[in-house]
């Protein structure tokens, strides 16, 4: 599944969903009538733990704190939909300083990111 078939399946439950303009937004999605900014991402690959840039994690917790909107991140892996709402989830920020720097391009540099890792067994299946 990618990104835009994890939205089009979304937009079942949030009929307002809207894409981001900029396609390197730190968000994929926002819905006006929930205010809810989510930001998606879609695995080939299933894994119990699953991770999110600490970037990612601040923006959407502003745009919380400033405008009371829904921060989630919303992953597929092979085995289900997994949302995570992030005003309920504890962080414990991991540094590592050999991460590839992009996930969807033919880029091999390496580079050093933060983040932390979400349990599938404390998100809402989708």
């Amino acid at each position: 599944m990618s990104e835009s078939d994890l939205f089009e399946y979304l937009k079942k439950y949030w009929h307002d969903l809207e894409m981001s303009k900029d396609k390197y937004s730190k968000h994929d999605c926002f819905s006006h009538s929930r205010k809810t900014r989510i930001e998606l991402k879609c695995r080939n690959k299933h894994y119990n733990d699953l991770m999110l840039e600490r970037s990612k994690y601040i923006y959407l917790m502003v745009k919380h704190i400033l405008y009371d909107e829904i921060p989630l991140y919303i992953n597929y892996t092979p085995q289900g939909i997994y949302c995570f709402d992030l005003r309920k989830v504890k962080t414990d920020w991991i540094i590592d300083n050999k991460m590839p720097k992009t996930t969807e391009f033919k880029n091999t540099e390496r580079t050093q990111k933060e983040y932390c890792l979400l349990s599938i067994y404390k998100s809402r299946i989708i």
